[in-house]
């Protein structure tokens, strides 16, 4: 059984830590090590049964070792994920058991799937991405280091660039682009397409530059 270490003890990493002790449950895959942390105090203040047990740039890296990525920063993300590869490390992917997936869903190393995360047929996601939507329809392609947020809905022919965020309630019209870096904020209701390192806000969606 290899040994899991979270990246980040934040509140991303800390629900992460549940999802994992779910999917033990049903088939155990890990021993869970601990997090790994640049703050060492970040759970001070937090009922935890996992604690800090070290920092994330120093962490010498193993062979019976494996690592989960609970940053929701997409750009910080891929700067850890590909300093951790470049060093030999294994990302596996994050599945809980109620996940929601198809014969013809596609998704890359390093994703988390969250409870109940929908991603229908012929419908990718990237490498690195965090899913936690119930929304993710047919015939859509995520980018890698991409965060898609709660209730966030898409419901067919979409093309999501890479290091997207995508905050909760966002709603994504068909046959819509979005490019690489951009910004939906929480609630928007997104008409057209979305040109990269745009932000947008408000119902319809107001394009603002970053």
């Amino acid at each position: 059984m290899k040994k899991l270490y979270i990246i980040g003890a934040g509140g991303f990493g800390r629900e992460v830590l549940q999802w994992i002790k779910d999917i033990n449950k049903v088939s155990p895959r890990w021993e869970i090590a601990g997090f790994l942390d640049d703050d060492p105090d970040a759970l001070e203040g937090y009922p935890c049964d996992a604690r800090i047990v070290g920092g994330i740039k120093d962490h010498e890296i193993r062979s019976d070792e494996e690592f989960v990525l609970c940053i929701a920063n997409p750009s910080v993300k891929q700067q850890i994920a590909e300093d951790y590869l470049k060093r030999g490390a294994v990302f596996p992917v994050i599945i809980h058991p109620t996940t929601v997936l198809t014969d013809y869903t596609e998704y890359g190393e390093g994703t988390i799937l969250w409870p109940y995360a929908k991603i229908a047929v012929n419908s990718r996601c990237g490498r690195f991405c965090t899913i936690l939507s119930r929304d993710i329809g047919h015939d859509i392609s995520i980018g890698d280091y991409c965060f898609i947020a709660t209730n966030t809905t898409m419901l067919r022919n979409i093309t999501v660039g890479d290091r997207v965020f995508i905050a909760s309630n966002a709603v994504i019209a068909n046959d819509v682009t979005i490019g690489d870096d951009a910004y939906i904020g929480m609630g928007s209701i997104v008409m057209k397409d979305v040109p990269a390192k745009c932000k947008t806000f408000a119902n319809p969606a107001r394009i603002l530059p970053s």
